[in-house]
């Protein structure tokens, strides 16, 4: 598929879920989502103001391809990898981040990181952390953004300083298609949400109130988030504007589980398959969740678990104003 054909693809009328056969239906989706993957690349590789679509045009496709999942049978595509979940921040968005909670320039920060800040472990220590950010945490009902639906959030704003709480926490709800009534919410073994969660609750792609709430919130303060590019994906065809506002730099990202990784010794002598970087093995070396304790996977809980962890570890690190002359 060349971009013309994505472009033609994504502008046809169609009916989600008309069709039956599974073949049809898995052909469809693998049409889609490779067209999502184009339309998305070349959106942003465009120049500002020169794109030769909308991105309401992703979206709205990913819109028809959930639709198609649906009937399709989302169970069927667990493990399968789609195309439009990102591993990982780009290089320029982790440098931006510190550069922003160290109140340096991103040539400084750039400079210190080398090239794809392959170095950028150095540059975290090399500067105190200050300002006030916004933790997000999603649950949903697929890995996949162009698969299935954001049925749960929490936010919770807080000051990088060394004995600041989390504050202004939000919890929120949202409905999914009435055919999981029967089958029930996918992913409810992770996060425990069931149908009376999110029975009668506005779906978040129609929730035109809590989508300007938080486009508004990520446009004042850094998002941070435990492996951001998971947000950042699902907010990408999701969240009205959001592409649009990071495309134009008002949007900065921080990744909690890059801080972890980069400035935590314990990630570098842990066996891998313990999961070092994960928020609740991190948040129990750092004495913020007990051990008898689990991870929520929950949307507000897991936000203060990450902000308290995030401030426990740069506390060890010393990396508060007036801890610098202390650092280790």
């Amino acid at each position: 598929m060349n971009l013309a054909q994505a472009i033609e693809l994504a502008n046809a009328f169609t009916l989600p879920g008309f069709m039956t056969d599974d073949a049809a239906l898995e052909q469809e989706r693998r049409m889609n989502e490779e067209a999502i993957s184009l339309l998305s690349s070349a959106w942003w590789e465009a120049k500002a103001g020169s794109e030769p679509f909308s991105f309401d045009l992703v979206r709205t496709l990913a819109d028809r391809n959930r639709i198609l999942c649906d009937t399709y049978g989302i169970d069927r595509l667990r493990d399968l990898n789609g195309l439009n979940l990102a591993r990982s921040l780009k290089a320029d968005d982790l440098v931006r981040g510190v550069a922003w909670m160290q109140g340096r320039s991103m040539e400084e920060v750039a400079k210190t990181a080398g090239p794809d800040a392959r170095d950028l472990g150095i540059a975290y220590v090399e500067g105190s952390f200050s300002g006030v950010v916004c933790g997000f945490d999603i649950e949903t009902t697929s890995k996949d953004p162009d698969r299935g639906y954001i049925v749960n959030m929490g936010i919770a704003f807080m000051e990088l300083t060394p004995k600041a709480k989390p504050h202004d926490g939000h919890v929120a709800y949202f409905g999914i298609p009435a055919q999981y009534e029967q089958t029930g919410v996918p992913l409810a073994e992770i996060h425990h949400i069931s149908w009376e969660d999110v029975s009668g609750k506005k779906p978040f792609r129609e929730d035109e109130r809590a989508q300007k709430a938080l486009l508004s919130a990520f446009r004042t303060f850094p998002l941070m988030a435990h492996n951001a590019a998971f947000e950042d994906s699902w907010l990408q065809l999701h969240l009205n504007g959001y592409a649009e506002a990071r495309k134009a730099g008002e949007v900065v990202l921080i990744d909690s589980r890059d801080i972890c990784r980069k400035i935590d010794p314990d990630v570098r002598s842990l066996p891998r398959e313990s999961g070092p970087a994960r928020l609740e093995t991190w948040a129990r070396r750092r004495g913020t969740l007990a051990a008898t304790e689990q991870e929520r996977h929950l949307g507000l809980e897991d936000v203060d678990l990450m902000l308290r962890t995030v401030q426990a570890e740069l506390n060890e690190r010393n990396l508060f104003p007036g801890q610098k002359d202390e650092r280790k």
